[in-house]
């Protein structure tokens, strides 16, 4: 399996696949026709974003490590919440089995961003 994370708008080279843009808002200026043209990303999937509700929650509180471990436990019982959050995993996963991609958000620090739990849930979808 071939699964990298990436931040939007960084440089980026083929090696890393098909660039999907798991985030729940598009860049600021930037229409859905234009996306994959500019190079952000080749496919935007909100269905594996953290919803509305729980970005507005995070981006009203400072990063701690108890605020960290309550982002990750909530974004990942929304993506088991929803049939199609887990259908579109299970998806990556399988895709991931055959061909490289990689997840991509506009988060610097990837150890802070729902990206990495996205990755992880996508390699224990690949395991079942």
């Amino acid at each position: 399996m071939t699964l990298h994370g990436f931040r939007i708008g960084d440089p980026t080279g083929k090696e890393l696949g098909l660039r999907i843009g798991a985030v729940r808002y598009l860049p600021r200026g930037v229409r859905k026709s234009e996306y994959a043209r500019r190079g952000l990303f080749d496919v935007w999937l909100p269905a594996v974003a953290p919803s509305r509700a729980l970005i507005a929650w995070l981006k009203s509180r400072e990063w701690t490590p108890k605020v960290a471990r309550m982002f990750f436990t909530r974004y990942e019982r929304e993506m088991r919440a929803s049939t199609d959050s887990r259908q579109t995993i299970k998806l990556l996963a399988a895709i991931a089995k055959r061909a490289p991609i990689a997840i991509g958000c506009y988060c610097e620090d990837e150890r802070r961003c729902h990206r990495s739990a996205l990755v992880r849930l996508i390699r224990q979808a690949a395991r079942l």
